[in-house]
């Protein structure tokens, strides 16, 4: 029994499967974050490109 836990004590595998899944969770959670500031960019931009292009005077109409 005591060498179990000593093997146990030793063995860096699980230590490793931790780490990454600790670095894959952060990599998703700045993937979420950018993506939200894009999309929420993105958004703001395209309403004042279609508000600008609304305002715009073709030149068939009445002034």
């Amino acid at each position: 029994m005591i060498k179990f836990i000593k093997n146990f004590r030793k063995d860096e595998n699980g230590a490793v499967t931790v780490d990454w899944v600790v670095l894959t969770a952060a990599v998703v959670g700045l993937a979420v974050a950018a993506y939200t500031a894009i999309e929420d960019s993105s958004t703001g931009l395209i309403g004042a490109a279609g508000g600008a292009v609304t305002g715009q005077n073709d030149g068939f109409g009445a002034p």
